[in-house]
């Protein structure tokens, strides 16, 4: 295991424990540098970043760096780096060659192999419960839905399929589901995954002859969550193996919910009869909140934090951002930590100086296909070609270009991203990211191509 899959692996810990919000805040573009002697060296962005996980995530951190290393790591060093360059993750092909490379960090990882186990909660996050979930005019039916699923699982609206942008509350609202089932029977087998983890799971089974033992994980459950389906696309093997999933859980009366940022209709790709198995029971939008409902959700959120903050304030997010809960959040967050770290009141200019980067960005919203429509016509190419996989180099140089700009003016990741261009490999918009960052210090003609396309999409 190199530095890189063992933060990914502390990581992925750290985000069952903490609101989406919270853990992109603090902890996008973090890196573990080096992990040697006992001390691992954790990489942040800024001073900021470093004084808060010091100082409210340290002990977190420390704990599931020991978790994963099997108590190896004693100790943490916090370094800023200004210009984040974590390690590139590699192919699965090159993974032994990059553990040799690495042994310093395999060392410290216990050597049994692998298992998957079904918990009766596995992969549900503590925080998200009804109890904290907001209900407006924007998820009032995909709540109403979710409640009856409780009342009767398998039986009214199996599956449930849940679609909506991001940051909206999906994730949330299938995992309550699932916590309050628990509530109800706490016997009863529950299972979240990612797409993106029902995927890996799958070809992990496969290359290692452990396909009867990846059946029964996903298939010996009373409630299968899984989000973000949309990536799925273009996985033809993955969409077989999901298809028998379904139907086998399906045929036994067990309960099915999933996520999706589109409909299965707009997912590119899907197998038909995917497609046509997603509406046997019921598909259900979630909306960004309105105005009354963002108020509530900074309540709940300044009421869990055991702090209060000025109407006014409170008022002023709201008002000021409007596009996702995740955004809306993330905001507060940031108003509650700078009064902290710099020992000052919460007032509303503090606030406002606090998120005046984030006011400008968000004087216009730029969606990835406003991003594509602009790039598309600028380069005189149909959309079609832009989100194809057609490979004439200058198609291909606007489909990078365009992926360029998705990852720097929206929150989305890289496989999300890839998901918007018929499904291609987050290593894929990885890659045409750096490409197109690298070459623009160097080619004066991209560098010209990207201001220009800067500017129409700020007009």
């Amino acid at each position: 295991m190199n530095t890189n899959e063992l933060w990914q692996a502390v990581l992925g810990e750290l985000e069952l424990t903490l609101s989406k919000p919270n853990f992109t805040t603090w902890f996008k573009n973090t890196f573990i540098a080096n992990a040697q002697d006992g001390e691992a060296v954790v990489c942040v962005p800024n001073t900021f970043t470093k004084a808060w996980l010091e100082k409210k995530y340290h002990t977190s951190i420390v704990k599931s760096l020991q978790h994963v290393t099997n108590g190896t790591i004693k100790k943490i060093v916090y370094r800023v780096e200004t210009k984040i360059t974590p390690p590139i993750q590699v192919n699965t092909e090159k993974e032994e060659a990059v553990q040799s490379q690495d042994s310093d960090v395999s060392m410290f990882i216990k050597k049994s192999p692998p298992k998957m186990v079904v918990s009766n909660e596995q992969g549900l996050n503590p925080r998200y419960t009804f109890e904290n979930f907001i209900v407006g005019k924007g998820n009032e039916l995909a709540h109403a839905a979710a409640q009856a699923i409780v009342q009767s699982p398998g039986t009214t609206y199996n599956p449930l399929f849940v679609y909506g942008g991001v940051g909206l509350g999906k994730t949330h609202l299938i995992q309550a589901i699932g916590h309050a089932l628990l509530q109800r029977n706490n016997r009863t087998r529950i299972l979240y995954a990612s797409c993106e983890k029902f995927t890996n799971d799958f070809i992990h089974a496969v290359r290692s002859g452990r396909a009867k033992e990846f059946k029964d994980t996903y298939r010996n459950v009373d409630v299968l969550l899984i989000d973000d389906i949309q990536f799925i696309t273009g996985k033809e093997g993955t969409q077989e193996e999901f298809f028998h999933t379904f139907n086998a859980l399906h045929d036994a009366h067990k309960q099915i919910i999933i996520c999706s940022d589109r409909t299965p209709k707009d997912i590119s790709n899907l197998e038909e009869r995917l497609v046509s198995r997603f509406g046997w029971g019921l598909i259900t939008d979630v909306q960004p909140p309105d105005f009354e409902t963002r108020v509530a959700i900074l309540k709940k959120k300044i009421e869990h934090e055991s702090t209060t903050i000025p109407d006014e304030v409170i008022f002023f997010i709201a008002q000021t951002l409007k596009s996702n809960i995740r955004e809306l959040e993330g905001a507060l967050i940031r108003v509650l930590a700078y009064s902290l770290l710099e020992n000052k009141p919460i007032t509303l200019a503090l606030a406002k100086e606090v998120l005046k980067d984030q006011l400008k960005e968000n004087t216009k919203t730029i969606t990835i296909e406003l991003i594509q429509k602009q790039v598309s016509d600028f380069y005189h190419f149909g959309l079609q070609d832009l989100k194809g996989s057609k490979r004439d180099k200058n198609i291909v140089l606007a489909r990078q270009v365009a992926m360029y700009f998705c990852r720097e003016l929206t929150s989305f990741s890289f496989p999300e991203i890839g998901g918007f261009f018929g499904g291609k490999d987050h290593t894929t918009v990885l890659h045409s990211y750096n490409k197109i960052k690298t070459c623009k210090e160097k080619d004066s003609k991209i560098r010209h191509d990207i201001e220009k396309i800067m500017q129409l999409l700020k007009q």
